[in-house]
Formats: C-alpha cells, structure tokens, sequence
C-alpha cells in the first residue's frame, strides 16, 4: 500500500512540475522585435513536414530564393508531440508551427510570415504587385489560403485553408494508425486543446475504416467538401477574369503561394479529382502551380513518410470499392 502511495506522489509532483514547464499562451502575431531567440543563422523556420502552414513559408523562402535553416517539429500526426515539449514552448508557447526567425526575433502566424519576408527581401514587386488593384486581388485571396481560429473545421466556409482540415481526416486516421497510444496520452496532459488529443485517440482505437463510418465525421467531411467547392467555384471565376494562370494574371504572388499548399493537401487526400475536372481554369491552375520549382522544393521535397501511406491506404481503399464517403 506505502508503494502504491509512494507512487501516486511521485507521480502527482512530476507532472505538477512538468505543468508548471509547459505553460502555453497565445502569443503576438507578426514581428515580436522585443524578443531574442537562440539563433545560429539570419533565418530559421521551424516547421513540419506535413503541416500546411509550414508548407507554404517553404515554398515563399524558395520563391524567394532566400538561405534558411529548417528544423523540423514533430506533430502527433508525423509521430510525437514535439510542438508541446518544454524545449519547443520556449519557441512558441502557442505550441504552433511554423515559427520563423529573423536574426533571433521570432515572427508568428504563417500569413504575418509571408508578409514579413516579403517586407525584407521583395525590393521588386517579385510576388507582390505594384498595382493597387492587383494587391487587392492578391491579400483577398491571401486571406482566403489563411487559416483561422482554433478551430477550423467549423468555419470552413470561411476560408479554403479552413475548408482543407476536414478533408484531412481521412489522412489523419491513416496515420495515426501508426503512432503508439502512449504518445497520444500525452497531449491530453499536457496540450491546450483537449479536444485534439481526444479526437486523435479516438481516430488511433476505432482505426481507419470505423472511424470514416461515423456519421458527424462524415457530415463533417461533406460540410468541408461543400465548402471547398464554393471557394473553388469562386477561384474559378477570378482565373477565368484575370486570364491567368495565376490569381493576379501573369505575376506569380503570394496569393499563389497560399493556394498551392491547399491545392496539394487535396492532392495528398485524392480528392482533386472530384474538383478539378468540371472547373477548366481550376485544373489548368492545378497544372501550373506543379511546375513551380518552388512546389518541388517546398512540397514535393518535404514529403512525410506517413503521408505517403495514408495516400497509398486512400487509394486502395477507393480502388477496391470500401471508400465509405
């Protein structure tokens, strides 16, 4: 009995103290010139493989040519909850990826980012036009490719990067199938969105196909389906009227950046082919966007291992007819 008390303590103090190390807040979007993080280099992103966010701060530093060092975070989804271990609050005590750094002064939220490194290196209009007009085109869309809130899903129809995390689902329970449990546990000690743990948990016990027969996820699924339709639909109609191929016309912007990140997450799900063919500028975009070196470099290089499954897994599935949605 004094063993099993004994231990209780022990391991009631260690994850007081282990509480008390990992404390998150919200933290300023944008430039925090008042901050000075441990930096080796003038730029430093840190980022995940699969994450969309960082993503598109990959491809903006490739359109841009500019020199940085990536550390990669791991999320549970690629394997742990690096982003909530006391080394990474430190960073970011959002718990939120990407961060990047500017000579040690950490920059949050992946839109502030954009605009932040086009502040410091785009001296020619390279991927921000000189027009009013077109830089009004540009931020609306740049907006449209920003995720918002905390909770995404629920606001899909607000923005097409808040319509993608849905369509995500069946990515997720692919991978987490190959994440131990224990880890998973973790972010119900210690992550600041409950709920996030519990959904992946519950993801990891049901598996793959149980978990895409529950009907609120696949109403939820469909709700961002119809939604990323209606962005695509109006995504549609700006290409057709600026003549494309890009959102701007002939300049490649950071409105681009943001939309290509999203149109490979719907790669990633084997969803663009129920988008793409009846919207003709739609998939001529599509096409486009793979040809940037920027696409390789920010996207295709950065493939996660349990993303290729779960697409291989997707596939399958559609293949032998058992695709539940």
């Amino acid at each position: 009995m004094s063993y099993l008390f004994s231990g209780t303590v022990m391991l009631a103090v260690w994850l007081f103290y282990e509480r008390s190390q990992r404390k998150t807040f919200s933290v300023k979007a944008g430039l925090n010139a008042e901050l000075t993080l441990p930096h080796e280099d003038i730029w430093i992103l840190y980022n995940n493989q699969f994450s969309l966010c960082s993503k598109k701060l990959r491809v903006c530093l490739a359109e841009y040519d500019v020199t940085y060092t990536s550390k990669h975070v791991d999320l549970i989804e690629t394997g742990s909850y690096e982003n909530i271990s006391r080394g990474f609050l430190k960073i970011n005590p959002a718990a939120t990826v990407p961060v990047l750094l500017h000579n040690g002064n950490p920059i949050y939220e992946s839109h502030e980012q954009l605009k932040y490194i086009a502040e410091q290196v785009d001296k020619q209009n390279l991927l921000v036009p000189a027009d009013d007009s077109q830089l009004l085109i540009m931020n609306k869309w740049l907006h449209k490719s920003s995720l918002l809130g905390d909770d995404p899903i629920n606001n899909a129809t607000q923005t097409a990067a808040n319509a993608a995390p849905g369509l995500t689902i069946p990515i997720f329970a692919a991978m987490i199938k190959h994440v131990p449990t224990y880890r998973i546990l973790e972010g119900l000690l210690f992550h600041r969105m409950k709920i996030r743990p519990v959904f992946f948990l519950a993801m990891r016990l049901l598996g793959m196909n149980r978990t895409l027969r529950l009907k609120p996820l696949q109403n939820m699924i469909h709700k961002s389906w119809a939604a990323m339709s209606d962005h695509l639909d109006e995504l549609e109609g700006q290409l057709s009227s600026s003549g494309g191929p890009w959102i701007c016309g002939h300049q490649f912007t950071l409105a681009d950046v943001g939309m290509m990140v999203i149109f490979d997450r719907l790669n990633e799900g084997d969803w663009l082919a129920g988008f793409t063919p009846s919207r003709m500028a739609v998939h001529a975009y599509w096409e486009a966007l793979q040809s940037r070196e920027s696409y390789i470099k920010g996207c295709q290089n950065h493939s996660h291992p349990l993303v290729l499954t779960a697409a291989e897994k997707i596939k399958n599935l559609k293949k032998e007819g058992q695709w539940p949605l």
